[in-house]
């Protein structure tokens, strides 16, 4: 029996390599460059703000981090310090409501039950793979986190095919306006086709090696 699970679980695995986790009136936000450490990159955009312009500046992270399969997609939002270092975060993404493996495999072919909240490594940066990061304006950030509040209460299922932590992200990413890849790609890839669609020059962000 266990070896039956065992093959059921590889198989579900190599059939999906992918997985991840309708949108509104759009923002564009000013996008700012970062290094691998999540401070301005250098060749970023210099601004002249005064310390109290700059305490309490607001962003959103779209982001990827490394797993024991495919990997995971998710949002960071919050506000950044004079450094650049974020502070006030929050975590949104999609995945099974489980630390089990069973729900992951049902889960590529029926909805399970899922959880929208931090999940293990998420704020890790040892785990992260790609990112991307765009300031926003305190407006901005608000209709943004109204916007994640709203479809953390309605995303109740996870399906691995259709309602994955891409998905998930692409939903927030698309109700800011933006343009988003296909919901099948790996996590890693998704983030980064993200950032290189909508970011233009500045987009620079981080990209790690192939998990």
């Amino acid at each position: 029996m266990m070896i039956a699970s065992g093959r059921l679980l590889f198989v579900a695995l190599l059939a999906l390599a992918v997985a991840g986790c309708a949108p509104d009136a759009a923002i564009k936000p000013n996008v700012v460059s970062y290094n691998n450490q999540g401070s301005m990159a250098a060749g970023a955009p210099s601004t002249t703000a005064t310390p109290q312009q700059t305490k309490g500046r607001y962003f959103i992270e779209f982001r990827s981090r490394y797993a024991l399969t495919y990997g995971h997609t998710y949002v960071i939002f919050g506000r950044v310090d004079q450094a650049g270092q974020m502070i006030d975060r929050e975590v949104a993404g999609l995945a099974p409501a489980s630390n089990s493996a069973v729900p992951y495999v049902l889960g590529h072919y029926i909805p399970v039950p899922a959880e929208t909240g931090e999940s293990d490594g998420d704020l890790d940066d040892r785990f992260r793979s790609a990112s991307w990061r765009v300031m926003l304006s305190e407006p901005e950030y608000n209709k943004v986190v109204a916007y994640i509040r709203d479809l953390k209460a309605r995303s109740h299922f996870w399906q691995a095919t259709v309602n994955n932590c891409n998905a998930f992200v692409g939903n927030i990413a698309r109700s800011m306006g933006y343009k988003t890849p296909g919901i099948w790609l790996r996590p890693q890839q998704y983030v980064t086709k993200l950032r290189e669609m909508n970011g233009g020059p500045n987009a620079i962000g981080y990209t790690g090696p192939a998990g």
